[in-house]
């Protein structure tokens, strides 16, 4: 088949252990706006839908007593999350000023862009991938 079945990602699904720090984080310090919220009474559960962009959304969940996430980054499952942005240094300056961690800036090896790494709340990897480095 030469045409991909998929056309576009449409949410990434995170739990998180606590819901106003997560959505304090996600909504205020990077931004995502919020597109709906609802408590959902039956599974004592929040879900916060953000906008990514135009065609993707992150669903923010909360549950009682969520287990933990598996601690080794190389362990089988979801890596980590990873958003491109135009200019690394400007959004890991707003990062630590907003007191978020971060790594040090790297390089990928294979396409020459820059990148690094940061965590949420629950230490949920995220990545920033430059998309105006040159090749």
């Amino acid at each position: 088949m030469s045409k991909s079945l998929f056309k576009h990602l449409h949410h990434i699904a995170i739990i998180a252990s606590d819901y106003q720090r997560s959505k304090q984080f996600y909504h205020q310090i990077l931004g995502f706006p919020i597109i709906h919220e609802a408590y959902r009474d039956a599974r004592d559960s929040y879900k916060l839908d953000l906008r990514v962009d135009e065609y993707s959304q992150i669903e923010l969940f909360s549950f009682p007593h969520p287990p933990a996430r598996p601690s080794t980054p190389e362990a089988c499952g979801l890596r980590h999350l990873a958003f491109t942005v135009e200019d690394v240094d400007a959004v890991v300056s707003y990062l630590k000023h907003s007191g978020v961690e971060c790594e040090p800036i790297r390089v990928d090896e294979f396409t020459g862009r820059r990148f690094t790494f940061f965590k949420d709340p629950d230490g949920l990897p995220l990545e920033i991938y430059e998309t105006n480095s040159a090749l």
